[in-house]
């Protein structure tokens, strides 16, 4: 059977830096459907990463976020009685979603702290590929490379 044909939703940039994926984060921050809460932490932590870093924290985030972004995931696939974990390419909207969720889960980890302070220093880390999302796409690429042997299984 074949796979349904994914339509691309229409999606409005944010307000502040007319920039697709700030919305898109702010959509992933957002918890209970409280929008105006989750842009208020996206654009606090904008700020204190431009405070911190002395730069566009537009350019931070775009370079967090391409350094989080995996190339390689695992998957397990049951074949002839045995599981593989098969090392497969990472789509590009899922490596968005993988890097999103990543720094979100990194930040949110973190305890004592406002979650915009805890944002922007994930942000930061990431950005010079340091932090717990870092560390998780490397453990996931050391993974998928480790298990190389197996990719012939990818269908």
């Amino acid at each position: 059977m074949r796979t349904p044909i994914k339509h691309p939703k229409h999606r409005e940039p944010d307000v502040r830096y007319n920039d697709l994926e700030v919305s898109k984060l702010i959509n992933y921050v957002m918890h209970n459907g409280e929008k105006s809460i989750a842009s208020r932490i996206v654009y606090a932590a904008f700020d204190i990463i431009g405070e911190e870093t002395k730069q566009d924290p537009l350019e931070v985030f775009k370079l967090a976020m391409a350094n989080v972004e995996p190339a390689l995931e695992i998957k397990t696939q049951r074949i002839g009685g045995a599981n593989y974990q098969i090392p497969f390419p990472v789509r590009p909207e899922r490596k968005i979603a993988l890097a999103f969720r990543w720094i979100l889960e990194a930040s949110r980890s973190k305890k004592g702290q406002p979650m915009a302070q805890k944002l922007a220093a994930e942000i930061i880390a990431a950005s010079k590929e340091e932090g717990n999302a870092v560390r998780k796409k490397n453990d996931t690429q050391r993974m998928a490379e480790a298990n190389r042997a197996f990719a012939h299984f990818a269908q």
